[in-house]
């Protein structure tokens, strides 16, 4: 299939290389243009100075760029060149109002827009294992489905256009009292004066077990927090989490507590650390 894909940050470049190896002839735009460029040369495939030309005749246009604004100002560059019939996959992580918006002005162009938010970070992308929940139209998704499953070990539409992001903001606040979770249980530890790789072994095979105990606590206790998911990337997806209760009426005030934590944590400079560094405002000391 004629591919193009938009945003090449840490999850993009990964990406848009399991489309080339599968096969997919894929055209490249990035705002930087030398990352565009590096694309091209380390992948089959074509980097272009302008979405539009990157767009030109594509059947299918992946999206992984930053937050609503970003999406609203692509999808309209794209609508202009791609293949009538065409499908929009925006892996952004957005609100759902925008996506609902962004599906109402590809069908106004006689294309198709899903919504198809990832979880799994750099490393599930890197290794072409991501899951990816998401919401469009049955027709869209069909088309969709086969294409992006080329980077993703789990694919599944969970309903109409803004259904993937409402998925996702289930995730990103299941992780965000995770991640508390083992922050706390490990800062506890360390004030008991507990063995914390002990603990490890005696808890995480257990009911407290967790992607994150599994993954997180040995670099927590060691106090590595440069690499990973950035707190400010997860501040912009709790507050999109935040703005939709608000809207739905759901009542989620451990989220909005773990949020401003992170908020702590940014003020610390922490802000490009690794989410895992709310053990970090644990651990410093009392003033």
């Amino acid at each position: 299939m004629k591919v193009a894909f938009v945003g090449l940050g840490v999850m993009g470049f990964p990406m848009a290389g399991y489309l080339a190896k599968a096969g997919h002839q894929v055209s490249v735009f990035n705002r930087s243009p030398e990352k565009a460029q590096r694309w091209a040369q380390t992948h089959a495939g074509k980097a272009f100075a302008t979405i539009g030309e990157a767009a030109e005749g594509a059947e299918l246009v992946a999206l992984c760029v930053g937050n609503d604004d970003d999406v609203r100002q692509v999808v309209p560059q794209v609508l202009t060149t791609m293949a009538s019939g065409g499908v929009i996959v925006d892996h952004t992580t957005t609100s759902a109002k925008v996506a609902r918006e962004m599906a109402v002005m590809a069908a106004e162009s006689g294309c198709w827009f899903v919504d198809a938010p990832v979880s799994g970070g750099q490393a599930g992308a890197e290794s072409g294992q991501l899951t990816i929940m998401a919401g469009g139209d049955e027709i869209a998704y069909a088309k969709a489905e086969p294409v992006i499953g080329a980077y993703a070990k789990a694919v599944r539409r969970m309903g109409e256009v803004g259904t993937g992001q409402l998925t996702k903001m289930c995730n990103q606040i299941a992780i965000a009292g995770a991640v508390q979770g083992v922050a706390e249980a490990l800062h506890f530890a360390k004030r008991a004066g507990l063995d914390s790789d002990g603990v490890l072994a005696a808890i995480s095979r257990g009911s407290a077990q967790s992607w994150q105990m599994e993954n997180r606590w040995a670099t927590m206790s060691e106090g590595k927090f440069d690499f990973g998911f950035a707190v400010d990337w997860m501040r912009k997806d709790l507050g999109i989490a935040l703005d939709e209760a608000r809207s739905n009426g759901a009542r989620i005030a451990a989220t909005a507590l773990i949020d401003q934590f992170y908020a702590e944590v940014q003020a610390m400079g922490g802000r490009r650390w690794d989410t895992s560094s709310l053990v970090a405002r644990l651990e410093r000391p009392q003033e």
